[in-house]
């Protein structure tokens, strides 16, 4: 039979579908001998039927591991060229008081930005001076907490936040350090919804203008500026990006340093991962490596010491640590029209439908979850892979998409990937690389409770976040709640 033609351009049909792609998933995720997909030797299996579907399971040995690679890769580069690095993880990817303490256990400071990505780090235990608060519109309220905290530094984000930190630390006494985001211009190769860097955008300010914010914040006894900050943007697979901000930096860095200390640098993150078999991100020891002589290069150019340079990884820390899993619900074929498909042999498609000319069918797997606990797609495009979890199967590949309960056109989770075509009600499926921002995107969209986030290590599972019953959802609502009071009374 030919290949489905709704099939992306990048997507093979596979010779097995239910083989692994190792970039996939996390490092100790493996489909064993009985078929049945397992994480650090528990089987989903036993995972779903203990705490229910959808879940985030997360390899929580593969997060760690990642953290430490990452920071060794920046920590020896950046030795290698008389410098040194610094590696925060950026929260916003994903948090809870478990990855906090993960990540600061591998030598990461931890990035914020907001009140609640910091109260929850500090809640955790994370050293204060270990903290970095983000965001582009930080209340007062914020900043004081940051502040009386103790945070290690706080993004100055826009000319009218230098007052408002500097305020806060005087009336605590202390010397906040401080870094500037800055707009470089340099615009990464992705989604327009991810790029931060464009010069018509709401965080930071432009090159031009940063002198003199420079000069307002060295104005201020309360507050010690660290350097600059630049975000180009996420899901970056090369280094050319990160190079060439490096350069626009270090230009007004050697600037700034003729009126005083500008010990460190920040690139920001945006480390891309493998969502699909067509994503090839740079190892990121290569990118620490060209990153670093960049700098080395640029720094002997314009004869300043190499600073201290700085990086928040999030996604390439907790991505591919964690598959989401659910039940399969319905499944069903739908016959797709294609314009310009050939008519006879491969435009013909013989389907349960009966044969058409012209079309393809297009089987839907729909599941339990969606757009409530991964809203990636619908906001970005963004692709992912599914595979059969809870058994393995000899069938013919098959074309499918694999669609969330809630009542929207929008709500896919998979665009496009291949699936035995036996797959049926009550199957498990898992789709990879689900770390970063789906659980912390999740929403209560159609009353439905934030699924579980488990844990698993050495054939051991854990609940690390309870998912949310109706109770939960309904203990917000002040007429339910009066109404259950006045039953009680």
């Amino acid at each position: 039979m030919a290949a489905n033609r709704l099939a992306p351009p990048w997507l093979d049909e596979p010779v097995d579908a239910n083989a692994l792609v190792d970039h996939l998933w996390s490092s100790n995720t493996v489909r064993s001998s009985s078929g049945v997909i397992t994480v650090a030797g528990v089987p989903v299996t036993d995972l779903a039927h203990e705490f229910g579907t959808p879940l985030f399971v997360v390899d929580e040995a593969d997060v760690r591991a990642r953290a430490v690679r990452i920071r060794t890769a920046f920590s020896r580069e950046f030795a290698r060229i008389g410098g040194a690095a610094k590696v925060y993880y950026a929260a916003k990817a994903a948090l809870n008081s478990e990855i906090a303490r993960w990540v600061t256990d591998a030598g990461l400071g931890v990035d914020v930005c907001s009140g609640g990505e910091l109260g929850l780090a500090l809640a955790a235990g994370v050293d204060p001076g270990r903290l970095a608060l983000h965001g582009n519109n930080k209340s007062l309220r914020e900043i004081e907490r940051a502040v009386s905290a103790g945070v290690g530094e706080v993004v100055i984000d826009s000319v009218s936040e230098i007052d408002r930190v500097a305020d806060a630390a005087a009336r605590h006494h202390r010397v906040q350090s401080v870094r500037l985001r800055v707009n470089n211009g340099v615009h990464a190769h992705t989604h327009d919804h991810l790029a931060t860097a464009h010069e018509d955008q709401k965080f930071g300010i432009v090159l031009e203008d940063v002198e003199a914010a420079v000069a307002l914040i060295r104005s201020h006894a309360a507050l010690n500026f660290l350097g600059l900050h630049c975000h180009i943007g996420s899901q970056i697979f090369g280094s050319e990006g990160f190079r060439e901000s490096a350069k626009r930096l270090l230009a007004v860095h050697a600037r700034l340093l003729v009126n005083g200390p500008v010990p460190e640098l920040n690139l920001g993150g945006g480390f891309g991962i493998s969502y699909t078999v067509a994503d090839d991100p740079s190892a990121i020891e290569i990118l620490a490596e060209q990153i670093a002589s960049t700098v080395a290069s640029e720094c002997a150019r314009l004869n300043i010491v190499v600073p201290v340079v700085a990086f928040e990884p999030g996604r390439a820390i907790v991505g591919p640590s964690t598959l989401t899993l659910y039940e399969v619900g319905t499944v069903k074929d739908v016959l797709v029209s294609i314009p310009g498909l050939l008519r006879g042999g491969d435009g013909a498609v013989e389907t349960g439908l009966g044969r058409q000319e012209n079309s393809a069918v297009r089987r839907y797997v729909s599941v339990d979850g969606g757009m409530s606990d991964n809203a990636r797609p619908a906001l970005y495009d963004a692709d992912y892979s599914v595979r059969i979890a809870s058994r393995s199967s000899g069938a013919r590949a098959t074309l499918v998409r694999l669609a969330g309960k809630h009542c929207e056109s929008g709500d896919i989770v998979v665009n496009a990937d291949y699936l035995p075509s036996d797959v049926t009600p009550g199957d498990l499926v898992a789709v990879p690389a689900t770390g970063a921002y789906c659980g912390s995107l999740a929403s209560n969209y159609n009353y439905l409770g934030r699924p579980p986030v488990v844990a698993v290590k050495e054939g051991v599972a854990r609940v690390i976040v309870r998912g949310e019953t109706e109770a939960d959802l309904f203990a917000r609502d002040e007429g339910l709640v009066r109404e259950e009071n006045g039953r009680k009374s």
